[in-house]
């Protein structure tokens, strides 16, 4: 049996106002890199066999506050999805675009984000990348990627906790330990344990 530590980057300008930043490669802010730090020193990450990144700049920093290293493996289908035109925009302002109102309220997953990506797109890629990662030899492996991304794989993994997106999606540094055995996941847990980190 592996472990596969799915974490989320640290906080970029984005996040802190709440706005779509999918493929926009934005680096973290000093109040990033200071709760990358305090995670180190507070709940640090096991030492892996395997670090892997999704190759944008607040992935790969956080991994490197985190644990001090770069990426062995960099999966481009980890990013984050791309939200073409609401890209930098936040909900205030697209609430009245009838084409954000068709993606927010498409049930299909088809709808694509005008210049981006279909819900349904953006799953397989990730599910893709995924799968990459749950047939890895090594024994410990360290991911470091997108919460959107983190949703869909855990989604996909674990069908039966009927969590919805904003319950599976961890916070800035914190994510899943999931087991892996026979190429599969078979468990998870928060990381670090729920109830310890900070809100």
């Amino acid at each position: 049996m592996s472990a596969l530590y799915l974490i989320r980057h640290s906080l970029t300008l984005a996040n802190a106002r709440h706005l779509y930043g999918g493929s926009t490669d934005s680096p973290l802010t000093g109040e990033g890199r200071m709760i990358a730090r305090d995670y180190r020193a507070q709940w640090p990450l096991p030492g892996a066999e395997l670090y892997v990144s999704s190759g944008m700049a607040r992935a790969d920093e956080t991994l490197r506050l985190l644990t001090g290293r770069g990426a062995d493996l960099v999966l481009p289908g980890l990013r984050e999805m791309d939200f073409g035109a609401f890209e930098l925009r936040g909900y205030e302002e697209l609430r009245h675009d009838p084409a954000y109102r068709r993606w927010i309220e498409d049930k299909s997953g088809e709808v694509r984000c005008p210049g981006g990506e279909c819900t349904n797109s953006f799953r397989a890629r990730a599910l893709e990348a995924g799968d990459v990662l749950l047939h890895r030899p090594e024994s410990v492996i360290v991911a470091v990627c997108h919460g959107g991304v983190i949703v869909q794989l855990m989604q996909a993994w674990f069908p039966g906790e009927g969590r919805h997106f904003y319950q599976w999606q961890p916070g800035p540094c914190c994510g899943y330990r999931i087991e892996i055995g026979e190429s599969a996941p078979i468990g998870y847990a928060d990381f670090p344990e729920k109830g310890i980190a900070p809100e």
